[in-house]
This record gives structure tokens, C-alpha cells and sequence, in this order.
């Protein structure tokens, strides 16, 4: 139960052998994750976006908070793999930016702005890569190696993934 709570639709599965198919439906999923967004908290109160989606959760607030910051980062990752020979990318603590003021109490709908103009600013970059600049790697905080193409389904999950956590909360209470 809590893990169908923490992971509502499973954990990432990102094939082995990543084809430029994948990459495509990948690429559409993060065009349509700002909509999916969009329509898991359309009409919440202010009280609903203080809810967290699970016990010891984030409220939905942070978790639309989370998507903005995360995939800046990421576009960001992406840019600079395909401008520097394996840069090394900095982590950042998701758990401490959630629980920054700006986070716990700011308006969502400057997230969900700022998430829709990077998705389509994303997808417009994506769309122009070939499959040599998919298999560019960078360097993670722990030291290990991911390749551009891994955190295209890592993240092409990631806003399925927590529009999930709303949506199964709306459910849950009935909203």
C-alpha cells in the first residue's frame, strides 16, 4: 500500500537497448506532462494544495513546486552534455528545496508557468537531437555515468509520475 502510494505507477522502466522510438514517445510524454499537471490540479482549494498526497509526504503545492525545479535542472543537464565532454552535474537536495517557504506557500500557478514554457522549451531542443547526442553521457553527483537518452524516460516518467500522486489523492478524498 505505501509503496502504491510513494510509486502510483510503478518505478521507471527504461529498456536496455534505448530506440529512437522510445526516445519520440518519450520526447511526447514530456510535451503533454505540463497538461497532465495542469489537469490533475485544476480547481484545487487552497486547503487541497496543502494536502500532502501521502502521510509524510509533500502537499500537492510542493510536489507541483518539485516538477519546475527538477526539470530545470534538467534541461540545464542536457544542455550542458551536449556543449561539454561528460561535465560533472551537481545534485541538489529535492527534500531541502521542498521544504524552502518559496515551496510550502507559493502560488502554483507560477510553477505551472514556469513548467509548461520549459517543457515545450525542452521538447524543442529534444526534437532537434540525433541518436549520437542521446548516448552523451555526464557525470552524477555519486560519480556514476548516465547517458542523455536514460534521463529522457527517467524524466518522461517523472512528470507522469507525480501528476499520479495528485490525481490518486483526488481520488483517495473524493475531490
Amino acid at each position: 500500500m505505501e509503496e502504491d502510494m510513494k510509486y502510483p505507477i510503478g518505478h521507471p522502466a527504461i529498456p536496455q537497448d534505448i530506440t529512437m522510438e522510445h526516445i519520440r514517445n518519450w520526447i511526447l510524454e514530456m510535451e503533454n506532462a505540463p497538461t497532465l499537471l495542469m489537469d490533475a490540479v485544476r480547481g484545487l482549494t487552497p486547503e487541497q494544495l496543502d494536502t500532502p498526497y501521502r502521510p509524510g509526504g509533500w502537499t500537492v503545492r510542493q510536489v507541483v513546486h518539485h516538477l519546475a525545479d527538477t526539470h530545470v535542472n534538467t534541461y540545464i543537464t542536457f544542455r550542458r552534455t551536449l556543449t561539454e565532454e561528460r561535465p560533472s552535474i551537481p545534485g541538489h537536495d529535492v527534500n531541502g528545496w521542498a521544504d524552502l517557504m518559496d515551496a510550502k506557500t507559493g502560488d502554483i500557478g507560477v510553477s505551472l508557468a514556469l513548467f509548461d514554457s520549459l517543457q515545450e522549451r525542452f521538447a524543442n531542443l529534444l526534437w532537434t537531437m540525433n541518436e549520437v547526442d542521446f548516448r552523451r553521457k555526464y557525470r552524477r553527483a555519486d560519480g556514476s555515468e548516465r547517458d542523455l537518452a536514460t534521463t529522457l524516460g527517467v524524466y518522461a516518467w517523472h512528470g507522469r509520475h507525480h501528476a499520479a500522486h495528485i490525481t490518486r489523492l483526488r481520488e483517495k478524498m473524493e475531490w
